[in-house]
């Protein structure tokens, strides 16, 4: 019975690798920002690359937008976080290089977003990133999950004028669940559990 036990906790701990084995990695540039202790919301922000495609220069793949809840901190230029309720973060495809088109992803960030101070480089000049996990539909209709960090640049004179800020990098990485693999384990589990079940019972 201990080896059965053995041998099916090595298969649980491999079910979760093997299900989230490949994933989606994507870019964007460029865009604004507008920010208040109301939360963040993005402007046209350039999709830059999507698993493996590039945009030609002076193109785009698509476009990035996301949204955060209210400001959970003191001071909007120190560190803090944002609440993720009534968030959202969308990924949509030109659909001219390789890359879909029309909604890539579409979602929202679960969970506290980190909102971290990165350098104060001159007495106005800011640069933050604002990163957290993020959960939705994928255009292929699956569920995924997923990490984004988008680089914020803060100019503290532009803000006090329109609260607006631009956008230097995000970086987004979704997994990608893999139903071929499942089935695999799931069947091979079965039969693992037959064959042991067979024999304990002598038959």
């Amino acid at each position: 019975m201990r080896r059965i036990a053995v041998v099916f906790g090595l298969l649980a701990l491999l079910l979760p690798s093997a299900a989230w084995a490949n994933g989606i990695d994507l870019t964007n540039v460029f865009g604004s920002v507008n920010l208040t202790t109301n939360g963040i919301l993005s402007s046209q922000s350039l999709l830059h690359s999507f698993n493996g495609f590039t945009a030609p220069a002076g193109h785009a793949l698509g476009h990035v937008s996301f949204k955060t809840g209210v400001f959970n901190g003191t001071n909007l230029w120190a560190s803090g976080t944002f609440s993720s309720v009534g968030s959202s973060f969308v990924v949509t495809g030109a659909g001219d290089y390789g890359q879909p088109g029309g909604t890539i992803f579409s979602g929202a960030f679960v969970g506290p977003i980190t909102w971290t101070l990165v350098n104060h480089t001159a007495p106005f000049a800011y640069t933050f990133t604002l990163s957290g996990e993020i959960y939705g539909e994928l255009y292929t209709g699956r569920m995924v999950e997923g990490f984004t960090t988008q680089t914020i640049f803060l100019h503290q004179n532009q803000w006090f004028r329109d609260q607006t800020g631009d956008i230097n990098l995000g970086k987004t990485s979704l997994a990608v669940p893999e139903p071929g693999t499942l089935g695999l384990l799931g069947t091979g589990l079965v039969g693992i559990a037959a064959m042991f079940r067979r024999k304990l019972l002598g038959t």
